[in-house]
C-alpha cells in the first residue's frame, strides 16, 4: 500500500518515536528504506560531544544514529553536518547549514527534544539574531526529510513559479498538508505550505512550488494541471 502521508503526519509530529517511523517509512516508500549503516555509531557522537564540552539532546543522536549517513534524505541542499564538524555558536550548537552559507540551524544543548533556532546571514554582513524555527527537534527531522527529497537532483524533481491565488491550480486530488506553518526566511509572514498526493509532494514558500513525482507521467501531469494554458479562448464558431 502506498505510503499516505496525511494519514502518517499526525502521530510523526506527536513525539519523537513517531518521527523516526514516519521517516523510515517515507524513505522506504519514496527512495530506498534505511539500513543499519545508514547512521552513526554512538562512539562518533560521544567523541563529538565530550569534543564540543556539551551534551548532545537526545533527539540529535537518535537523528544522527538513524540517518545521519544518508546524504539522499538530510543533505541534497542544505547540509546536516557530520559529527566531527557540530560547533556551538552564542551557546546554541548548530547542526545544519545552507549550502551557500547564508542560513544555519542549531538547538540549546539541553532537553531531550528541544526546539529549533535559525539565523539568517548574507556575505561580509552581521548575521541575524536566532529565531524560532520549530518547536522540537524530531518535527524538524521530519521536515529536513521531507523538503531534501524535493531537492534530488533527478528528472522528477521541478520548480515553478506561483502566486498565492494560483494554488487553487493544484491538481485536485494534492491536499495540504497538516504540518505546522514555520518560517521559509527572514522575511515577516512568509510561511511553508505543504502539499501531497499519492503521487506528488509539493513544497510551497509563498512565490516557488517546488515539487516531486514518482514518474515522467505524474510529472507531465502536474505541468498539464498547473501550467496548462489558461488563457487560450475559446474558437469562434466557423
Amino acid at each position: 500500500m502506498t505510503f499516505d502521508i496525511h494519514a502518517e503526519l499526525p502521530a510523526a509530529l506527536a513525539d519523537r518515536a513517531g518521527a523516526w517511523e514516519f521517516i523510515r517509512a517515507f524513505a522506504a516508500d519514496r527512495t530506498e528504506a534505511i539500513g543499519a549503516a545508514d547512521g552513526y555509531d554512538p562512539a562518533e557522537l560521544d567523541a563529538s560531544a565530550a569534543r564540543l564540552g556539551v551534551r548532545l539532546p537526545t533527539a540529535l543522536r537518535e537523528l544522527y544514529e538513524l540517518l545521519g549517513r544518508r546524504g539522499d534524505l538530510t543533505s541534497n541542499h542544505d547540509v546536516l553536518l557530520a559529527p566531527d564538524r557540530l560547533y556551538v555558536e552564542d551557546g546554541v550548537l548548530v547542526f545544519r547549514e545552507e549550502n551557500q552559507g547564508v542560513a544555519w540551524w542549531g538547538v540549546r544543548p539541553d532537553g531531550d527534544d528541544p526546539a529549533v533556532l535559525a539565523r539568517y546571514g548574507m556575505a561580509a554582513q552581521p548575521a541575524d539574531p536566532w529565531s524560532a524555527w520549530l518547536p522540537r527537534l524530531s518535527m524538524a527531522a521530519v521536515e529536513i526529510v521531507l523538503s531534501e527529497i524535493l531537492l534530488f537532483d533527478d528528472e522528477l524533481v521541478e520548480a515553478i513559479e506561483l502566486a498565492p491565488e494560483e494554488i487553487d491550480r493544484l491538481p485536485e486530488e494534492m491536499r495540504e498538508v497538516a504540518f505546522p506553518g514555520y518560517p521559509e526566511c527572514d522575511e515577516p509572514g512568509n510561511r511553508v505550505r505543504w502539499f501531497a498526493s499519492p503521487d506528488l509532494l509539493a513544497r510551497y514558500d509563498g512565490a516557488m512550488i517546488v515539487f516531486r513525482a514518482r514518474t515522467e507521467e505524474d510529472m507531465e501531469y502536474f505541468f498539464d494541471v498547473v501550467c496548462g494554458d489558461e488563457d487560450d479562448e475559446d474558437e469562434p464558431d466557423a
